[in-house]
């Protein structure tokens, strides 16, 4: 099989946005729509990715950096066949050229392969039959069903446009044809442009076979327009998202109250309740109970464990049957053990908290590294910046920590340690006895509360 260039097409404005980000990086279930487009194109190991892009100027390649692609501006923009003419210096000759579209972000890599399995030696079109094609330009075949042209709407006659199999723009063609036709275009059109699709018609005059392959879902060929055609996408997409889940065995309190940004991986029996935000991998084991409107990013929730509502987890690694929430927050670079509580408004940050520990009321829990059967009081923080820098706090285990504790680090609580209610601790605590920091107690003779004066 011949080598494979992936171009795709990203220069467009998108006036319809009404917005200075350019079009392609508008995002759809958490990532922009080249993204979409740049990861598929990835996942069929080209020689060669371009990218052309035209209208936010650097903005598109910087955004997209992380990716081995060649980006080629097209400027000024004179339609697809010339926004492809950019990018034939940087392709290989003995190849095959795949033409993909920045703004039509969830074509899958299943229907792409089917297009090079089909290709053999001639060009290979994406068609898809719609009930209504409006606005897509029309497959033109002749009485044996072969493939004939490419008529743009606009250019189309009465007859033509009652046609329902349309062109989706993808293409797959021999490179060393592709570089002979693009030279010949002419713009002789309704729109004045250089049409990609009129290669087609060249293909046929040369007798070149030219196939036809077809989407499994409709959804994978739209293209965002507009930010009504974007919303409407988001839905269909994360709809898709929500049956998948379903039919892996996973409960949703309600499938259309659902986002997946990224990838969630569910064990068996995990139950999510509505409102609920998946972003980037997230991965949840048996069991795990997902309360309403909570958000959840790169974080392992281990079987067993139950968030409650509104707790928001990123980046932390939870271990099984924890209980976490409700409002709950888990900052990055934490790592609950077995069994831990963590409960409302408790927020914990680049910490170890070891199995069976347990901080349940309005406590602040950061840089520290916390032993086993650890109890946190309500109110207790651990004071970890300075100003300037940021220290570690230690609590080794079965450490009680009285409520209204503030530990400034760094300090190290050690084993068994009991620390009284109200303290603030700015020095290493000694093992299995109590330590306190409090004023005297004191009752002032003859204070009086203010009032309020007359006005």
């Amino acid at each position: 099989m011949d080598s494979l260039n992936i171009v795709i097409l990203a220069a467009g404005k998108g006036k319809r946005m009404h917005s200075d980000l350019p079009k392609v990086l508008h995002p759809l279930a958490g990532r922009p729509l080249l993204q979409h487009v740049l990861d598929c194109a990835v996942s069929l190991q080209p020689q060669q990715i371009c990218v052309v892009y035209g209208h936010g100027g650097e903005a598109v390649p910087q955004a997209m950096s992380r990716y081995a692609a060649r980006f080629v501006l097209q400027e000024p923009q004179l339609g697809t066949g010339h926004a492809v003419q950019q990018a034939l210096p940087h392709l290989a000759g003995e190849s095959r050229t795949l033409v993909l579209y920045g703004d039509v972000p969830l074509i899958q890599r299943n229907t792409l392969h089917q297009m090079q399995q089909a290709a053999g030696d001639g060009l290979v079109l994406l068609t898809i039959h719609l009930g209504n094609p409006a606005g897509y330009g029309r497959i033109v075949r002749d009485a044996q069903g072969d493939v004939l042209g490419i008529v743009e709407e606009k250019d189309a006659t009465a007859e033509e446009r009652e046609i329902g199999e349309v062109n989706t723009g993808i293409v797959l063609a021999p490179t060393q044809y592709l570089r002979e036709w693009l030279a010949k275009l002419r713009n002789n059109n309704a729109q004045g442009e250089y049409y990609l699709t009129d290669i087609v018609s060249m293909a046929v005059k040369q007798g070149i076979a030219v196939h036809t392959a077809q989407p499994a879902h409709e959804w994978e060929i739209l293209g965002i327009n507009s930010k009504v055609q974007l919303a409407a996408l988001e839905r269909i997409w994360q709809r898709e998202q929500a049956q998948r889940l379903l039919e892996q065995g996973a409960t949703l309190a309600d499938p259309a109250r659902l986002d997946v940004r990224g990838t969630l991986a569910c064990g068996r029996d995990v139950a999510i309740d509505v409102g609920c935000i998946f972003e980037g991998e997230v991965n949840l084991g048996d069991g795990v109970r997902v309360g309403a409107y909570s958000v959840i990013r790169d974080a392992r929730i281990a079987s067993g464990t139950h968030i409650e509502p509104y707790s928001h987890i990123v980046q932390t690694e939870i271990g099984e049957n924890c209980r976490i929430g409700p409002y709950a927050r888990l900052r990055p670079g934490s790592k609950l053990g077995d069994g831990v509580h963590i409960g409302n408004f408790v927020e914990v940050k680049n910490s170890d908290i070891a199995a069976n520990s347990k901080a349940n009321h309005l406590s602040y829990i950061g840089d520290s590294s916390v032993g086993s059967r650890v109890n946190v009081g309500a109110g207790t923080i651990t004071c970890n910046y300075d100003g300037a820098n940021k220290h570690r706090t230690v609590i080794e285990d079965d450490v009680f920590i009285g409520s209204d504790t503030q530990l400034v680090a760094p300090v190290i609580v050690k084993r068994g340690a009991t620390i009284g209610a109200g303290s603030t601790i700015t020095r290493d605590a000694p093992e299995n006895a109590l330590t306190l920091s409090r004023a005297k107690q004191a009752t002032v003779p003859g204070w009086q509360r203010p009032t309020k004066g007359k006005s």
